[in-house]
């Protein structure tokens, strides 16, 4: 079975370009080896850093390539949790992670690690690193 798993904007960031040393992840998607579970905010937030970062054509190819794939699943979330104060627009990847049943949300952002003491819900936070060693 395929893990379920959500991306904070940071990791999607580093694992787009072919050079990058990330980019295992990227291809995780694109091969069809995951589930990515998304929502039209994360979708959003997704856009507009990769159009700033890259550009508008790369961020829009990405993007069309999410929406097309069947292995992306876009979700609607009904509640908000509000478990991360430090950064609470980080909430939008807990709450989609909960509605999904992530069995993975992949960051390398420290304000996440505050759901390590929360035993409800559980968050399964790890970053680039602890994700591939798990995915192997």
């Amino acid at each position: 079975m395929k893990k379920r798993v959500v991306l904070d904007t940071n990791v999607l960031l580093v694992s787009v370009s072919s050079f990058s040393k990330y980019h295992w992840i990227y291809l995780l998607i694109i091969e069809k080896k995951i589930e990515l579970f998304i929502t039209n905010e994360i979708l959003s937030e997704y856009f507009e850093v990769l159009s700033f970062k890259f550009d508008i054509k790369t961020a829009k190819s990405v993007v069309r390539t999410l929406l097309e794939l069947d292995n992306v699943n876009q979700l609607q979330v009904f509640f908000n949790f509000n478990l991360i104060v430090n950064d609470p627009d980080d909430n939008k990847f807990v709450d989609c992670a909960i509605s999904g049943n992530a069995d993975y949300l992949v960051t390398n952002d420290r304000d996440f690690n505050v759901l390590k003491d929360i035993k409800f819900p559980k968050v399964n936070v790890v970053n680039i690193d602890e994700f591939k060693k798990e995915i192997k």
